[in-house]
């Protein structure tokens, strides 16, 4: 139990902190906006020395593709459209549960809009049991539960394409209807830097196929990613704040980097700095990321990012780059973004629905395992039940 009054002494203290954070970022924030402004006259220099020197920098800093202050309106979508999405949730495996097995449960949904169609709100779960589903990530290191989270990822990936895919290909009059597919969070995945060559490639290698399929239906796909951390496109503004000739950051500052000028913008996230800039309904220039992981992405499917105003934040819009080099369907993707926020009320409909439904809430996991339970109860097996530190868990005598 939570002791407020206890928690209430601390409060004070939180709260100045805080406020001091809050002055320093404002000064932050005016150094990055002078930046900002004076690298577009050399952004072109700024590039070529980025490429150059790329292997000798300690940051990732995001290529801009348009004039690092571009302002672009974006309208809102028309009124026929229709918007793909599919999230996952899941239960993770434990040995104090009566089996050791995990579930993921994917929701999908398909909304169409002026087209006198009903939507699709449903989920697809899929329970892992078998040893090879359950031990085979343990010979590159990786635990079941984290396996579990990259097997959801390549399935939402894999829904989302066979949803979107199979309602635009077959009925040709569906076709000429501008869609998007949308997913939650980043399509950048930076976890696969971490796993062994082999297990990377039975995690990417679907979610590529899916998305190609995306890309030969000319189905433009996003990821939205709300109250983004990121700070690649703010890290390009530290190379004119370079104090050396050449920003070769291993050669010159060493273990003196935190005390070097082009540090002093950084703990400015993109959000922070382009909500400064951009007006509601306004897109950022594009940003070609440089992750060292996209190398394994393929040249279509390299990620690019830019920064949208949807009137209550600026979100981060990721695609690939065959939508990002197709200015129509570029912009029919962020379109229909913007009006899904402005139908959610902040948030994209169609990626809030699909997580609700896809959300395993307590009661489901309750009747899951009292399902499974009576399905072992069925086939013979004996001292079927929780560990006892589980079953105590779940009681208490306070």
């Amino acid at each position: 139990m939570l002791d407020l009054a206890k928690l209430a002494q601390q409060m004070p203290n939180i709260g100045l902190e805080m406020q001091k954070d809050a002055l320093a970022s404002v000064e932050r924030l005016k150094l990055a906006q002078s930046v900002l402004i004076k690298t577009v006259k050399s952004q072109n220099l700024f590039i070529k020395i980025q490429e150059e020197w790329c292997d000798r920098l300690i940051f990732t800093p995001a290529t801009p593709l348009e004039p690092i202050t571009t302002c672009i309106d974006i309208e809102l979508a028309e009124f026929n459209h229709s918007v793909f999405s599919a999230d996952g949730s899941q239960i993770a495996p434990s040995h104090h549960e009566i089996a050791y097995c995990y579930l993921i449960n994917i929701g999908r949904i398909m909304l169409h809009y002026g087209q006198n169609l009903h939507p699709l709100l449903d989920t697809l779960p899929e329970i892992y049991y078998k040893p090879e589903d359950l031990y085979v990530s343990r010979k590159w290191g990786i635990r079941t539960e984290e396996w579990m989270s990259y097997k959801r990822t390549v399935a939402e990936a894999e829904v989302l394409a066979e949803m979107a895919c199979t309602w635009v290909n077959p009925p040709g009059a569906h076709f000429n209807i501008p869609n998007l597919a949308m997913t939650d969070g980043s399509l950048i995945f930076w976890f696969l830097e971490t796993i062994a060559m082999e297990a990377r490639e039975q995690i990417l290698t679907p979610i590529l196929q899916a998305w190609q399929q995306l890309q030969e239906a000319k189905i433009p796909f996003v990821g939205y990613i709300s109250a983004s951390r990121s700070m690649e496109a703010v890290n390009f503004l530290r190379l004119p704040q370079c104090a050396y000739e050449k920003p070769n950051c291993v050669a010159y500052c060493g273990e003196e980097i935190n005390k070097t000028p082009c540090q002093k913008i950084e703990p400015i996230r993109d959000a922070t700095l382009w909500s400064s800039i951009l007006k509601p309904r306004q897109r950022s220039a594009i940003f070609r990321s440089n992750s060292r992981i996209l190398d394994l992405y393929g040249e279509e499917q390299y990620i690019y990012f830019c920064y949208l105003h949807v009137g209550t934040e600026v979100a981060r819009i990721e695609f690939p780059r065959w939508v990002a080099q197709d200015s129509a369907l570029l912009h029919q993707a962020l379109s229909i973004t913007l009006t899904q926020v402005n139908k959610g009320f902040g948030y994209p409909v169609a990626l809030a629905e699909a997580h609700n439904l896809a959300v395993v809430k307590g009661g489901d996991r309750s009747r899951f395992f009292a399902l499974l339970e009576d399905q072992m109860i069925r086939a013979g097996l004996h001292n079927v039940g929780t560990s006892y530190k589980e079953a105590r868990k779940r009681g208490s005598i306070a």
